[in-house]
């Protein structure tokens, strides 16, 4: 009997050995999600905030890296209408990674938001996942007061017609007709000028590419300048869609990009390329974390891929037509 005790306290002293490195590797980060309030009408907006907390030694430690979950543009029973970039915040000895979900809902009913994935690589360089709750939500429809009679329908009203009503529209007509031909008149009197030679200049493709370049001849990531290394990534991917496709993209966060630039199509097209991109870049300029070399040389590579799919297409110089007459 006491054999069998004995061998029973060894298993289960080797169980718990063997299930420790995991449940620490699970409490090693907090994340939740939680709703501004559990209740709307259908079309209302709700806010969802993500918050990772971090301790001083895994924002320290260079190893040690989060990401927060990518949530689609739409999902069941929700849609995404705007996504914050991520933000830190220091509470105490600890670090509060925040961004802010704005969704709505136009089917009625009780939803369960469902729980995302925190992507974790701990100290070591472990591999792991955080999920958050998942959230209840009421979606409720508009209360119609059915003991109420319908009211008729009104007939059209005709109104009638006067000049004077319009007298608005005729002064302007007027004078769009005298300006069109004062500057008629101006154009034709006006001597014509020499042509103006234009001199080539460099397109906003080739610019950004000569810019890649020179950043991955810098090594700026190899030196350990991380953050520099993104910032000037994204600033050469952003001027070029301000210049090429005229989106003031630096002014705008990585989101309003990823909106603004859903009407390009051939843009458009690489918009989980440069949603991934930007969200790595993000990480690494706000957050203080570190991506793997493999990311650092993904992220160029994303960037090289963007420009090639968007490169604008060769315009052949016109061919200089001769006269027929000497």
């Amino acid at each position: 009997m006491d054999n069998r005790q004995a061998i029973k306290r060894i298993f289960l002293s080797c169980l718990l050995v063997m299930m420790l490195p995991f449940g620490l590797l699970a409490q090693q980060i907090s994340v939740i999600a939680q709703t501004d309030t559990n209740s709307i009408r259908i079309g209302e907006q709700i806010k969802l905030q993500l918050t990772a907390t971090l301790t001083p030694a895994q924002i320290s430690n260079a190893n040690f890296k989060v990401a927060f979950p990518v949530i689609p543009d739409s999902l069941d029973h929700f849609e995404v209408v705007n996504r914050s970039a991520i933000d830190t915040v220091q509470d105490g000895t600890r670090h509060l990674l925040h961004q802010t979900y704005t969704l709505t809902s136009f089917d009625s009913g009780h939803w369960t938001f469902p729980p995302v994935r925190f992507e974790v690589v701990d100290a070591s360089g472990t591999p792991d996942s955080a999920f958050t709750q998942p959230i209840g939500i009421d979606v409720n429809t508009v209360a119609v007061d059915t003991t109420k009679a319908f009211k008729p329908i009104k007939t059209v009203q005709s109104v009638p017609w006067n000049i004077w009503d319009y007298w608005i529209y005729l002064a302007i007509g007027a004078g769009l007709v005298l300006l069109i031909g004062g500057l008629i008149w101006f154009f034709r009197r006006k001597p014509k000028k020499a042509p103006v030679v234009n001199v080539p200049t460099i397109s906003p493709y080739e610019l950004a590419v000569h810019n890649l370049k020179a950043l991955k001849e810098e090594k700026l990531w190899q030196q350990g300048d991380v953050k520099q290394y993104y910032t000037r990534l994204t600033d050469i991917l952003r001027t070029y869609f301000e210049n090429q496709f005229g989106i003031a993209a630096l002014e705008l966060t990585s989101e309003e990009l990823l909106n603004n630039i859903k009407p390009i199509t051939k843009l458009n097209q690489q918009r989980d390329k440069l949603r991934s991109l930007l969200a790595i870049a993000d990480l690494a300029k706000f957050a203080k974390l570190q991506p793997t070399p493999d990311e650092h040389e993904d992220c160029m590579k994303k960037a090289e891929e963007i420009l090639e799919w968007t490169r604008p297409p060769k315009v052949e110089p016109a061919q200089e037509t001769k006269s027929e007459n000497h």
